[in-house]
């Protein structure tokens, strides 16, 4: 249940995001030097008394290298719009083995690890943390890599999908079908999907799924196309995907009066606006209010646009140094102070963790009309206790 406004004592404080010259990045940890037994190795980071030691696990090589630097240059924005001299936060890979970027975090001090970014690395991860009492605000949206200490602070695609089930219902609409991609993130939206309908007071009446490719998209939108008796279509996917299962959808006036709807992966997509077939579609995420300014900073510190998901470093040391008001240098991080019912507010908008380690965000419901998106249903500005 949301309210009107947050109790402004327990928010983070807004940080200024002003630009300032010169592009910095957030310092990676060197590479350790082995040490001629049987001398322990030291680390290589001199000691702290008055900083926390933070540790930024994200893929700085690989594949996923551009999304990990994004993550790593907002965090070290977040520290330099707040002039917070509290914190310091190291980098380390996880692109290759993250379960040893880990063990290099925790023997160098590190008493929280923001990360990691890939759900599949949370179980290494976590496996090295917690015997040291080290919590994990990981960046993946993974609902079921939550736990003990494991906080997950990605966008949920249940929580969208329970939003948008949620306003469709209140304009009349009762009845619902879905095509979902085959994989970890299509059976949990299927089961986000089913329990929104069914706690909303509505019915699943089809579903269809479907390996990523063109063809098999195509295929899926025919068959949920021959069937009948929904007033809306989930399709779970990216813009551009969604955009090509919307147009085989809607082939042959295919679709006619069905009310189309999307994913928090639709959040920020050029596609949507461009896309006749996806006009009148409804989705739910996080408002891009702060987002622009956000991003113009960025640019003018880095030099290119940040990745959407860069929001979530920034938040993530935001909410850090809320808790650190609390937190001594050198002792265990305060797992519980996350669960602070008031919630705090980042770039994103007001969040808040529940005792299952789940982020809960107050998100808008938007719509694509006439070759733009648009804010249909604001996102709420709070939480009740």
């Amino acid at each position: 249940m949301f309210y009107n406004r947050l109790n402004r004592r327990n928010l983070l404080a807004a940080a200024a995001m002003a630009a300032l010259a010169g592009c910095a990045v957030v310092p990676k940890a060197p590479t350790p030097t082995p040490a001629p037994a049987p001398t322990q190795p030291e680390s290589e980071i001199p000691t702290d008394t008055e900083r926390h030691r933070v540790a930024l696990l994200v893929p700085t090589t690989g594949p996923n290298a551009g999304v990990g630097q994004s993550l790593a240059n907002a965090a070290n924005m977040a520290l330099l719009d707040t002039g917070a001299k509290n914190l310091r936060i190291t980098t380390y890979d996880t692109g290759t083995n993250p379960g040893e970027a880990a063990r290099r975090a925790i023997a160098d001090g590190n008493k929280l690890i923001l990360g990691p970014l890939l759900s599949d690395d949370i179980a290494s991860v976590a496996a090295v943390a917690r015997p040291a009492h080290v919590p994990l605000i990981s960046f993946s949206n993974d609902e079921k890599a939550a736990g003990k200490d494991v906080f997950i602070i990605g966008n949920l695609p249940g929580q969208s999908i329970a939003r948008t089930i949620g306003y469709a219902r209140g304009k009349g609409v009762s009845t619902f079908a879905a095509l979902v991609p085959k994989g970890d993130y299509g059976e949990r939206v299927s089961s986000s999907l089913l329990a929104s309908v069914r706690d909303a007071g509505g019915s699943v009446v089809a579903m269809e799924t479907y390996d990523r490719s063109a063809a098999s998209i195509a295929s899926a939108a025919s068959r949920i196309k021959a069937k009948s008796g929904y007033g809306a279509l989930l399709i779970a996917d990216s813009g551009s995907l969604s955009a090509k299962a919307a147009v085989s959808y809607r082939a042959a006036g295919g679709g006619a009066g069905v009310r189309l709807l999307g994913t928090e992966l639709w959040g920020g997509e050029r596609e949507l606006a461009t896309s006749p077939a996806l006009n009148g579609a409804w989705f739910s995420t996080v408002s891009d209010v702060r987002f622009a300014q956000f991003a113009k900073s960025y640019r003018t510190r880095f030099g290119t646009a940040p990745f959407r998901i860069a929001t979530l470093g920034y938040d993530s040391v935001l909410l850090t140094l809320r808790v650190a008001r609390d937190w001594a240098p050198g002792k265990v991080f305060p797992a519980t102070a996350m669960l602070d019912p008031g919630g705090f507010l980042g770039v994103d908008g007001p969040f808040r963790f529940g005792r299952n380690g789940l982020i809960e965000r107050a998100l808008e419901v938007r719509a694509v009309e006439g070759g733009a998106v648009k804010v249909i249903s604001a996102a709420p500005s709070g939480f009740a206790k």
